[in-house]
This record gives C-alpha cells, sequence and structure tokens, in this order.
C-alpha cells in the first residue's frame, strides 16, 4: 500500500495556504485540517484525489465508528468523529472547484461525509464542563510554597490567571509592561500577546476576592525591585535548567525569557491542584469560574456587557452561549428560589427585558 501520493501533498499544500491567507485560519485549525486528511489517506490507501468517489466516504466513516481512540481506548468520541468528516467535507468541497479537480469531482459527493443528524445532535451538545470554585483555586494558592524564584513564579502565574481569565497562550507571552498595577489592567495587545484570533483588548482584575492580586503585585515587584527585571522582560520566565549539586538536570532558577508554548504552564497548574489534593483543573477552565462568577455580581446590561468585554469577548452572548451554562447545583437552587415570594417583581422583570433586548440585537458568533 502506498504511503505518499505526490498529487495530493500538493494540492493539500495550496488548500493549507488556503485556508490561512483567504480564510484567515490560525495554525491548530489547519493542524486540524491536515489531520483529518491525513486519517483519510491512511484509511484510503493514499489514493490520488482526483478518484475520489463518495463510497470511499462512507468506509471512511464505517471506519471511524471502529477506530479506538489512543488515550482513552475508548471508540472515538461523536464530536472528534464530527469535526474530523467536517474538515474532510469542506477540503472537498474547494477542491471539486480547482482546475484539474472539476471535470473529476461533484460537489454533492462531499455530502457523504456527514454523519447522521442524531449523531451530529450529539457531537454538538453543549455539555458542563468541569471547572474550579473560587475556594478551590484561593484554596492551592495557600498551599503552594513559596521558598523559590520558581516557586514564587508558579504561585502567581496561577493567581494572576484568575484575576485575568487569560487563557494559556497569552500567559506564556506576557512581558512585565502588560501589567498595570496602578490601574489593575492588562493589556492583551496582539502585537506581543498571543491571543485568540489575534484581537487586542484590555482587561481589569476581576474581584475574585483572596490573596490573588496581593500575589501579583508581590511577583511582579519582585521582578523589579529583586531581579533588577525590566518592561520588556517575561512577566513568567520559563524554567533555567542546569547541573544540579548532586550531578544530572534539574531546575536551577528563572531564565530571561518566556515558555515557547503552553505545555509547562498546563505542568504546573496540574501539579499544583494534585499537591493540594484536588482533581486538575486547566487554566481555561478558570474563564468558566470567572464566568459563574459573573453571573451572581452582574445585575445589569452594562455590567454583562464589561463583564464580557473583559474576557475578550465582543459580544455579550458569546459569554452566555459558550461559558454560561449554570452548573447543576446553582440550576437547582435558582429553580428551588423561584418559587419564593420577592419583595419586588419590577425590577427583576425590567432587568430580564434588558438583557433579552441586548441579547435579540447580537449576531450569534463565537469570541
Amino acid at each position: 500500500m502506498a504511503k505518499h501520493n505526490g498529487a495530493n501533498a500538493r494540492i493539500k499544500h495550496e488548500y493549507f495556504a488556503y485556508l490561512k491567507e483567504a480564510q484567515r485560519r490560525d495554525e491548530a485549525s489547519i493542524d486540524a485540517v491536515a489531520k483529518a486528511l491525513s486519517r483519510f489517506e491512511e484509511v484510503n490507501g493514499h489514493k490520488d484525489f482526483k478518484n475520489f468517489h463518495r463510497a470511499q466516504a462512507v468506509a471512511f466513516k464505517r471506519k471511524l465508528d471502529e477506530t479506538v481512540a489512543v488515550r482513552t481506548g475508548k471508540p472515538l468520541s461523536r464530536a472528534t468523529v464530527y469535526s474530523t468528516l467536517s474538515a474532510l467535507r469542506a477540503f472537498f468541497v474547494w477542491l471539486a472547484g480547482q482546475p484539474g479537480y472539476k471535470s473529476k469531482l461533484r460537489y454533492s459527493d462531499a455530502d457523504y461525509f456527514n454523519l447522521p443528524e442524531k449523531d451530529a445532535r450529539v457531537a454538538k451538545a453543549t455539555r458542563i464542563k468541569p471547572f474550579a470554585t473560587l475556594d478551590q483555586i484561593h484554596h492551592v494558592l495557600s498551599a503552594m510554597p513559596t521558598g523559590s524564584d520558581i516557586e514564587l513564579r508558579n504561585r502567581a502565574l496561577i493567581a494572576f490567571a484568575i484575576l485575568t481569565g487569560a487563557r494559556d497562550g497569552a500567559l506564556a507571552s506576557f512581558k512585565l509592561k502588560h501589567v498595570d498595577l496602578a490601574e489593575g489592567r492588562v493589556d492583551q495587545d496582539a502585537r506581543e500577546v498571543q491571543t485568540k484570533a489575534s484581537k487586542t483588548f484590555s482587561t481589569w482584575f476581576f474581584p475574585v476576592g483572596g490573596e490573588a492580586l496581593a500575589i501579583v503585585e508581590h511577583w511582579c515587584g519582585y521582578l523589579r525591585t529583586e531581579l533588577l527585571w525590566g518592561d520588556d522582560d517575561p512577566l513568567f520566565p520559563a524554567t533555567k535548567i542546569g547541573l544540579g549539586t548532586a550531578g544530572g538536570f534539574q531546575p536551577v532558577g528563572l531564565r530571561r525569557d518566556g515558555w515557547a508554548s503552553a505545555g509547562p504552564i498546563r505542568d504546573i497548574f496540574r501539579h499544583a491542584f494534585e499537591a493540594a489534593g484536588l482533581p486538575y483543573f486547566n487554566p481555561h477552565s478558570f474563564r468558566n469560574t470567572l464566568v459563574q462568577l459573573g453571573q451572581r455580581l452582574c445585575t445589569t446590561p452594562e455590567e454583562y456587557k464589561a463583564w464580557s468585554q473583559n474576557l475578550g469577548h465582543e459580544q455579550v452572548l458569546t459569554t452566555f452561549t459558550s461559558y454560561g451554562n449554570l452548573v447543576p447545583h446553582r440550576q437547582g437552587e435558582v429553580m428551588r428560589g423561584l418559587g419564593d415570594e420577592k419583595p419586588d417583581m419590577t425590577a427583576d422583570a425590567a432587568l430580564i427585558a434588558q438583557v433579552v433586548d441586548v441579547i435579540r440585537k447580537m449576531p450569534d458568533r463565537r469570541g
């Protein structure tokens, strides 16, 4: 069986360029498409795309149903299958319009990559994602050691994440100059910070309480006054590896540059939560924690809008639909409270009407 097809490789290269330059997809999205195409070619014996037939799509769907995920040992989730097939369908729709392929392919053949409607609904269903409570995060911060530069950095990293809701890519690329402690603001400048979709926005520290703010203030002061670092130095420097006293390589301090990826950040979160006797919650889950906090604190449409913008969302609807599902116990609290006598229903009704009006006027898109 062939393991490479030169013609396929060339047209895939063109497609990836199209996704990047014309569709403005990021590298992670393109990598996912490349993985889907590679999986299809492996199953299809690397046959030339010009010889594509709808029967190949049907056979590939059956193969996916039989495939077991390496990490879990279980069948692929419907979400994984759905995203893989969607990527393939989009590719063959594009391919059917390219020179040399127009006479070979039909647009409608790509529809054979569709999942049955019931499976598609399962794949796209919104599910509750686990996230830490504020009390759990404060507990982790209080339990973290502070005996070395590395330990101080690790504690400040988690405190900063809950204060700002910044994604792990941004956490890896912040510099000291991006933090204005006097204003309580962080400037997520896409020219230097790895923000989602390269959006530039400012985040004011969320009112999370506890020691988080004090920890971040101490860390920034420590970098500037003790280590004598300046504006262009990393807020969270990478770990320096060197020879230990007993021989062998081990962490020996901080480097003067940041992390190249977010992997070490997730490791710090994992070790911190496990050391505190709690399950691991990744950095992105802190955004869910903050949205749940916002649902309790915000009482006007303007406050909801400010909270949403603070997370980098252009539309309030993104905050509600992507992160805003109530956790089961809170849903139960709300439902049980609906029957209680309320002193003034007029104000509540007016607020609900305002929020609904704001949401209706906003396009349904994710940020």
